[in-house]
């Protein structure tokens, strides 16, 4: 699993000074808007073929930014003001309770309840636990969110990153206290109950998501079905912009340096998550140490998987299972989304065509993905 999470507005998306590129700065290219975007910091190129068809609010929430588009006729400035305070309202909701920096949020008080017994969860919380443990489960563990213990051993926790890798003992030693199963979750009573006190929960790797989706069920109650949102990089569209065209985005293609789109998708009624390592990360003695780590092995991945997105009617479940396949990686994640229908794109390292100037790319697609894709 990632390591981002809610951060302080002098960080990025990972809670630590950023110590490769700064993903936070936006090129402007024509027509084209930079969005950041995925747990890992990918990008998506809002494609606008006219200047502005929608009104946009954008801000910082969660140690990284927002937008939200909006396509009406005519917008006063009441409801402005009224759209503006609803959209800070649920990404701070999800904020407060959710942070690890937070030091009163929810789950920073539960991280330091060190007992078994049951701690009691707001009903947001609870929905985002809920969701977290079926994805779990339908991964056998590929997403786990106990894993931020070793996330913190690997150096990409909110602390400086250690001098080199944790020792075999340590990683052993930290493997004891994670496990999505080490979590008793009551969804009737609304608590959540350690099985060892020790566990620690990060949400960060779902937590925008579910953002995304408050927002935009709340944009939908105040009778707005022509939207665009983003948080960080995860997104759902529905309807279409002024000018008739639908919502379309461009999933970056990995690479360190340039920005460039991989892949045009078109949001209509659905959502977007990628998740990949192709920035956060560093090296040991010529090894990429990534900042997705493997709950099932303790470790972080070593495959050749360079990023995968994933479409799914929720973004709070875009984000988390574009995470779990990111873990499996491009063999046994594409087989896997194939055998349960999802529409994934896998971005995979092509070691045949890299060198010392540029890294060449696979792009392959599940078949659910490309059958989305031609009816665009």
């Amino acid at each position: 699993m990632t390591s981002a999470r809610p951060t302080p507005p002098s960080t990025g998306t990972t809670g630590i000074p950023r110590r490769t590129l700064d993903t936070r700065a936006r090129i402007a290219l024509p027509l084209c808007a930079a969005i950041l975007l995925g747990l890992a910091v990918h990008r998506l190129v809002i494609v606008d073929p006219e200047p502005r068809p929608y009104f946009e609010f954008s801000g910082r929430t969660m140690g990284t930014t927002y937008s939200v588009k909006v396509a009406s006729e005519d917008l006063d400035g009441d409801t402005k003001a009224t759209l503006a305070r609803e959209i800070e309202s649920q990404l701070e909701l999800v904020n407060s309770a959710m942070s690890t920096y937070l030091a009163d949020s929810e789950l920073s008080r539960f991280n330091q309840h060190h007992s078994t017994k049951p701690f009691a969860f707001s009903k947001e919380t609870m929905e985002v636990f809920r969701v977290a443990r079926e994805v779990s489960a339908m991964t056998g563990g590929a997403f786990d969110i106990t894993v931020s213990p070793l996330v913190a051993a690997w150096g990409f926790g909110a602390t400086d990153r250690p001098p080199r890798p944790p020792n075999e003992e340590t990683r052993r030693d930290l493997e004891q206290r994670v496990g999505y199963k080490k979590l008793a979750i009551d969804l009737a009573r609304g608590t959540v109950a350690k099985r060892d006190p020790r566990v620690e929960c990060d949400l960060s790797a779902i937590a925008k998501g579910y953002g995304v989706d408050r927002v935009a069920r709340a944009l939908e109650a105040l009778g707005h079905a022509n939207y665009l949102v983003e948080v960080g990089g995860e997104l759902r569209g529905k309807g279409k912009k002024l000018n008739g065209l639908v919502w379309r985005v461009g999933i970056e293609r990995p690479d360190a340096i340039e920005r460039t789109s991989q892949e045009i998708v078109v949001l209509s009624d659905i959502s977007l998550a990628t998740s990949g390592d192709y920035r956060n990360y560093y090296e040991v003695e010529g090894r990429r140490i990534s900042h997705t780590i493997d709950p099932r092995a303790g470790r972080p991945i070593e495959h050749h998987l360079a990023s995968v997105s994933v479409l799914h009617t929720e973004a709070v479940w875009a984000d988390a299972l574009a995470t779990s396949l990111n873990v499996m990686g491009p063999v046994d994640g594409l087989a896997w989304a194939e055998a349960k229908g999802i529409p994934a794109l896998f971005v995979v390292r092509d070691v045949a065509r890299q060198d010392a100037v540029d890294e060449g790319f696979k792009i392959i697609t599940t078949t659910a993905f490309a059958r989305m894709h031609e009816q665009e």
